[in-house]
């Protein structure tokens, strides 16, 4: 499996780095090559098939040095999982201080969205390990995520009590949520072929936007901000 290499060669086991603050950023901007590598072998070859030799060289990283950061595949996977674990968890804190349904869900929607529109490869190494058991991720995520989502069904069971939207069963609302805008990501080639063979511009993805908002929203009956 060939992948082109995202950026030049950097050994850092050159690097002086004498200034902490210099050095904090090379680290910082190397994690991330490594990271969008990662996310890429891991999303077309699985765990099984990716090999820290294939995101060593699509990262444009020396193999040593690519262990210096990340001591083994199984380490470098689950740091990945918890990347992305970290943006999901972001991106719902919108629904937190929001007043409204519109305000919240909406919001919600737009930054799933966006992560499926800027990091389709995340999306799909979480989609791909959640299919084949989630044996990495059950024993460091599966408290986080169930109590994260409680805390979203508890906003979501507010504003029902408030008169804000329809009564529905706010779990299924959140996992019909997840399914309708991670689509866009995991199945963006399909999407791709219904759209004449071209990926989504920044105009349809706009209106892709937004008409998941219109659908949700006006399923549950809450009022458009818009």
């Amino acid at each position: 499996m060939n992948f082109p290499r995202v950026g030049p060669m950097i050994d850092e086991s050159n690097s002086t780095g004498k200034v902490t603050g210099r050095r904090a950023a090379l680290r910082h901007v190397t994690e991330e090559k490594i990271f969008i590598a990662a996310e890429t072998v891991f999303a077309q070859a699985g765990f099984g098939g990716a090999t820290m030799q294939l995101i060593a060289n699509l990262s444009g990283i020396a193999k040593p040095n690519l262990h210096y950061y990340f001591g083994s595949k199984e380490l470098l996977y689950r740091a990945v999982l918890q990347r992305i674990f970290r943006m999901w968890l972001r991106a719902a804190e919108v629904m937190d201080d929001a007043s409204t349904p519109a305000e919240g869900i909406g919001g919600y929607i737009d930054a799933k969205m966006e992560i499926s529109r800027l990091n389709p490869n995340a999306s799909k190494v979480w989609a791909n390990e959640v299919m084949h058991g989630a044996s990495m991720i059950q024993d460091c995520f599966k408290d986080a995520f169930f109590e994260w989502t409680s805390a979203r069904i508890s906003v979501i069971e507010r504003w029902v009590a408030e008169g804000k939207m329809l009564p529905v069963n706010a779990r299924y609302l959140l996992y019909l949520v997840w399914a309708s805008t991670q689509h866009y990501a995991d199945f963006g080639h399909q999407i791709t072929i219904l759209n004449h063979d071209t990926p989504l511009s920044d105009v349809e993805w706009e209106t892709a936007k937004r008409s998941v908002k219109e659908l949700v929203l006006r399923g549950i009956g809450a009022e458009l901000n818009y």
